[in-house]
């Protein structure tokens, strides 16, 4: 464990010198002074103000002396290091991080403690007649020794703050592997690592999977949405989103919180079938990705059910084609767009030649014109129910597949 170690000594050249014997008469003053140190910073920091019983008031105590003890040990050997004292607000620093308070309780104990501490010890240098510089000399260390102990607290906790995330990433890292894992998923463990994890168990969520860029920079990186878990190292990355329809999650400041990175959000699912909306989210985002949905911005699944629905087993859909339009393998490649078009158009229209025309730009007796070769192509198929739905299914696939070839 590495912490800062005190700097030593007095003020530069020219300081006035400090008798160490003054070290030895301060020495046996040093637990009244812990005393009277302690009850003020007590009193003035209501952080500290405490039953005088536990390992608190042990921590408040066991800093008061070491403060002391290092101010003391400079006057005895204003070369000495302090490093174990160090280490004791290192730990300190440490603890106040991990207990989830702020360092401004124990920076305000510091400068208090000091500062009366100094005058205590101050007054002592005073009865002995010394000198008003080396009285100087001992105010500028007793205030440099403040700084090396709250210097030294400041590690501690910085360095467990960071600890403290990282292990809550971790855990937090660990519970989205639970939630979207293939395996059966326990509700008693899923409660055991939120608590861990810090994080309120929702009744529904939203799982989000992010295009991955090309390097993964830490200024790209999205804002998660509050209460998210995100994992960016998986493939695609992924975001799960607690109570996604009842807060307006979704809405346009989560599209810049993206920073442009193209996303496509799950339908929203109760909390055990998130790894369903992993799913479709993923599917959505490979759909972004060959064009046959939107390429850019976000794309919610939830309008866009008929098309995941469609491309859900590819196979099969290739299957569906291959039978129902097979005709069409028969027209020359020029004549085949338009004809697949057409009927499509006829089919969703509700067989209007007027409002086919107009929907294709085209005038109605070319639509008729067209409409009387696929009738030779088709004959009765066109009249079968059957046949039409998945004449429908089959040529609105391929719409959405041109769309994506020809999409930049």
């Amino acid at each position: 464990m590495a912490f800062p170690a005190p700097h030593g000594g007095l003020a530069g050249p020219g300081a006035a010198p400090v008798p160490p014997e003054l070290a030895t008469l301060l020495r046996d003053q040093l637990e009244t002074v812990a005393d009277e140190v302690e009850k003020e910073v007590r009193r003035q920091v209501p952080e500290y103000a405490r039953p005088a019983d536990g390992a608190y008031r042990e921590n408040l105590r066991t800093g008061v002396v070491q403060a002391l003890t290092l101010f003391v040990d400079h006057i005895a050997d204003p070369r000495g290091r302090g490093d174990a004292i160090a280490a004791t607000y290192y730990g300190l620093g440490r603890g106040e991080a991990l207990e989830g308070r702020s360092l401004d309780a124990l920076q305000s104990a510091l400068r208090i403690g000091g500062l009366h501490a100094w005058r205590l010890m101050g007054r002592t240098a005073e009865d002995l007649g010394l000198d008003s510089t080396v009285v100087a000399a001992l105010g500028e260390l007793a205030f440099r020794t403040v700084h090396e102990v709250a210097e030294a607290a400041a590690a501690g906790y910085a360095e467990a703050q960071l600890r403290s995330t990282d292990e809550l990433e971790r855990r937090r890292r660990r519970l989205l592997d639970l939630l979207l894992g293939e395996g059966p998923m326990s509700l008693e463990a899923v409660h055991d690592l939120a608590h861990g994890a810090r994080w309120t168990v929702p009744r529904q969520v939203a799982v989000v999977a992010l295009a991955s860029g090309p390097e993964q920079r830490e200024e790209d990186r999205p804002l998660a949405a509050a209460g998210a878990l995100v994992d960016m190292t998986s493939r695609p990355p992924r975001m799960l989103v607690p109570d996604p329809d009842g807060s307006g999650r979704f809405g346009r400041a989560f599209s810049l919180a993206l920073r442009g990175r193209p996303a496509a959000i799950g339908p929203t699912v109760p909390l055990t079938d998130a790894a369903r909306s992993l799913h479709w989210a993923a599917r959505a985002l490979g759909l972004m990705g060959r064009g046959i949905l939107p390429r850019q911005g976000v794309v919610r699944c939830a309008d866009h059910l008929s098309t995941l629905l469609l491309y859900g087993d590819e196979p099969l859909l290739a299957q569906v084609q291959a039978r129902v339009l097979a005709p069409l393998d028969t027209v020359s490649a020029g004549q085949r767009p338009r004809l697949a078009e057409t009927l499509l158009a006829w089919l969703l229209i509700g067989s209007n030649v007027p409002d086919v025309a107009a929907r294709l730009h085209v005038h109605p007796q070319t639509v008729r014109y067209r409409l009387r070769q696929l009738e030779k192509l088709f004959g009765d198929a066109l009249h079968d129910p059957d046949t039409r739905l998945d004449l429908v299914l089959a040529l609105r696939a391929e719409a959405l597949r041109e769309q994506g070839t020809e999409s930049p």
